[in-house]
């Protein structure tokens, strides 16, 4: 049988099908270039410090750098500006958690809509935050601590690293939740806060557990309780929030990662498929182990169960903000 691709419409199934072989070879030879990872966070915190690990085993598997860029300001929104702005090709992502990839959203006036402009790649990981005291803290457990703080209330001080932080969301949940009241102490950085904490001028922080591990393990300061339905494995000995008779009061620092809306699907793909990899690598997992992070079970590694749990993480946080009327301008 022969075909006859003459005249007008012979020159279009020609033209259609050039542009389909041109889209497969795409996904084929998808990434050409160096694909460029922006954080949100300044160099050297535990987020950074977890972008690093991961980039480092996908440039591996996708055969091109992944480089980790920068991007700090405006309590994370300026970097996750630029990752949902970027050209949806494949080469530009962000890289970041709760705090940044749904916070941030709800606490700043930002451009961008968390889960309109971003194309979800894949869940990292997991890390709880939890409840740290002061070691002259009189209270023995968490349970103590409410009790002291309900018949004291405003004395106490917690620290927080600005409005609109992790810190205090997470104290702003505490005290709703648990009916307690306590006076919050702003700082410019989680340094100094933890400066204070360690010399006894702040009584109790609610912290995200990789950053105050360390301080913990060397007896700088302690822990009282775990923000999560299970105890954490880098701190097993300190009791869950739910052991501790606040049932349901859960928060963690999770991780993940998200291209621009309208990314190929074939990048998509591959992005996750080398996510997974390097997760699934045992020096990898014992990388993070060592920075009190959690991958996620196998079960939530698609890009469709990242959507559907940063969804779920939207709508339960995004009224919380909007009730203690947390604003930043």
């Amino acid at each position: 049988m022969r075909f006859n691709f003459g005249g007008r419409l012979g020159r279009t199934v020609l033209a259609s099908l050039a542009c389909l072989a041109g889209a497969t070879a795409h996904a084929q030879t998808w990434p050409t270039r160096p694909i460029t990872m922006i954080v949100p966070l300044p160099p050297g915190g535990a987020v950074d410090i977890l972008a690093r690990v991961i980039a480092e085993p996908m440039q591996a598997a996708l055969g091109q750098p992944v480089l980790v860029d920068n991007v700090a300001g405006a309590g994370s929104s300026i970097g996750v500006d630029r990752a949902a702005r970027a050209t949806p090709d494949g080469y530009t992502l962000g890289f970041g958690t709760w705090a940044n990839y749904v916070i941030a959203g709800a606490v700043y006036p930002v451009r961008y809509d968390v889960l309109r402009d971003l194309e979800p790649v894949g869940l990292v990981a997991d890390a709880p935050y939890w409840i740290v005291a002061r070691n002259s803290m009189p209270a023995a457990n968490m349970a103590e601590l409410l009790s002291w703080l309900k018949s004291n209330p405003d004395k106490a001080t917690a620290g927080t690293v600005g409005a609109g932080s992790g810190a205090h969301i997470c104290g702003v949940y505490l005290q709703t939740e648990a009916h307690v009241k306590f006076q919050m102490a702003p700082y410019r950085g989680g340094a100094p806060a933890l400066q204070d904490l360690m010399g006894g001028q702040i009584d109790f922080m609610c912290d995200l557990g990789a950053n105050t591990l360390p301080m913990v393990r060397g007896g700088q300061i302690k822990s009282y309780a775990v923000m999560a339905k299970k105890r954490w494995s880098a701190a097993p000995d300190t009791p869950t929030i739910e052991e501790m008779g606040l049932p349901g009061l859960y928060l963690s620092a999770w991780s993940g990662i998200w291209a621009p809306r309208g990314t190929p699907r074939e990048a998509i793909a591959k992005l996750n498929a080398a996510l997974g990899k390097a997760l699934a690598d045992p020096a990898i997992r014992q990388k993070l182990a060592g920075l009190g992070q959690e991958p996620f079970p196998e079960t939530m590694s698609s890009p469709e169960a990242l959507g559907a749990f940063h969804k779920a993480e939207v709508e339960k946080w995004f009224p919380i903000v909007k009730a203690a009327n947390i604003k930043v301008e």
